[in-house]
């Protein structure tokens, strides 16, 4: 990236910093159990919600509770099971007729972050019914308020739950684009270990280092407050702790409740303190190939942490003491490198890959465009790179890598800060 538009970026995210202290965040009120909605909904004065979840879920039974306890409550309860895994414009657009046809007046997501965010754009478009959703692309394009939105998370590590932030598809480009405004931030979250109890191992171990991704995008940014750190910290603490736990044993609710936690918090920090590299280039992944955005964050973590070099290796270090990888007297860069590979054990053990087959070569120059919309000059991320830079990460971890790796630089543009080439996996 030239010195002019580091500069601009720099000057940009400096003002939100300075910004933060007179913007409107807020937490959502955190509930313990979905059995506490129809008091909070009878408080309120809605008699009819629009539950907001994915045919999965649904067809698991996970909704059914939820489905019978409203109408014993005398709470009509209108389902959209609709959502994909990375929710699309039509999706909303769906949802959102639904919601008018029925008579709704407040929206419960249940699932993932892929449901809430389906059900925070469903408010923002009933807020801004002649604003179409690409238009609500970035910052502060809301700014009215939607109705009540209650989330219930059924798994841990989206974080969607207490951010201002909802990411959609457009079906037609596959653009992948994010909408980020305070009218988004659910006035309630449920926290129920209980809902995420069936989580498959698989899911359980991607979205579990999708809240770590959080936790540490926002720590080594460069827009850090006291507080977005402590939580970032404790987020931190709490996955390397859980993650694995709730991975082997998915009945172990001491770690299911400390990933719940774990994922509220970083989402939290992040919300504040917003993400990085690892996230923009996610994104792009998940709106042109569908991946899992917890899959596509697990497999580029280590790789953009490594990429950043020196910039991140005070951070990396206070985060791998705060996992208790490392201890406070040892280097930086040695408490850095122990935290990197850390993550990449608790990915090797949990089966999570190093490479991403969808991604094909002639994508790669589109996807990175889209990567840098995202992040620049939004990002305070500790290095900054262009879309030609971006690339790299691309190549990385695309299936053959390795030989790219080795055979140099298939774009002719040099790496991103430097990126050397992946290790192996520690045999563990």
């Amino acid at each position: 990236m030239n010195l002019i538009n580091k500069l601009y970026c720099r000057a940009f995210q400096r003002v939100l910093w300075l910004a933060l202290p007179l913007l409107p965040y807020r937490d959502p009120e955190t509930l313990d159990s979905v059995r506490q909605l129809p008091e909070v909904l009878r408080g309120r004065g809605v008699e009819r919600v629009l539950l907001v979840t994915d045919r999965q879920l649904r067809s698991r039974g996970l909704t059914a509770a939820l489905e019978e306890l409203l109408p014993q409550a005398g709470i009509g309860c209108t389902v959209y099971d609709g959502t994909a895994s990375n929710p699309t414009a039509d999706n909303v657009e769906e949802a959102r007729e639904l919601y008018l046809r029925e008579g709704c007046q407040a929206l419960v997501a249940f699932g993932g972050g892929s449901s809430i965010d389906c059900a925070k754009a469903v408010g923002a478009r009933l807020a801004r019914p002649r604003k179409p959703l690409r238009r609500m692309e970035g910052i502060l394009k809301v700014l009215r308020p939607i109705p009540l939105l209650i989330a219930v998370p059924t798994t841990a590590g989206t974080g969607s739950e207490t951010t201002l932030a909802a990411v959609i598809t457009d079906p037609g480009t596959h653009h992948k684009y994010p909408i980020n405004d305070f009218p988004l931030i659910p006035r309630y979250a449920v926290l129920d270990p209980e809902v995420t109890r069936s989580l498959p191992p698989a899911v359980t171990a991607t979205t579990g280092m999708d809240a770590l991704t959080h936790a540490v995008e926002a720590y080594i940014g460069r827009s850090t407050t006291a507080h977005t750190r402590s939580d970032a910290l404790e987020a931190t603490r709490l996955v390397f702790a859980y993650v694995e736990r709730a991975y082997r044993d998915g009945g172990d609710m001491e770690a299911r409740q400390g990933m719940s936690r774990a994922a509220y918090l970083a989402g939290r920090a992040f919300t504040r303190s917003y993400v990085g590299y690892v996230h923009a280039v996610a994104h792009s992944l998940g709106g042109r190939y569908n991946i899992p955005h917890g899959l596509a964050n697990a497999v580029l973590l280590p790789v953009v942490l490594e990429a950043y070099g020196p910039a991140v290796h005070r951070p990396l270090h206070e985060l791998a003491v705060a996992a208790g990888i490392s201890d406070a007297g040892e280097s930086h860069a040695a408490g850095a490198e122990r935290f990197l590979a850390a993550v990449r054990a608790m990915n090797y053990r949990m089966g999570i890959p190093r490479t991403l087959p969808e991604i094909r070569r002639e994508d790669i120059p589109a996807l990175a465009r889209y990567a840098h919309r995202e992040a620049n000059p939004l990002y305070p991320v500790p290095v900054l790179w262009d879309a030609g830079q971006l690339e790299m990460f691309y190549y990385k971890v695309m299936e053959g890598g390795e030989e790219l790796d080795r055979a140099g630089d298939p774009a002719g543009r040099g790496t991103a800060a430097g990126v050397v080439s992946k290790r192996a996996h520690p045999a563990c």
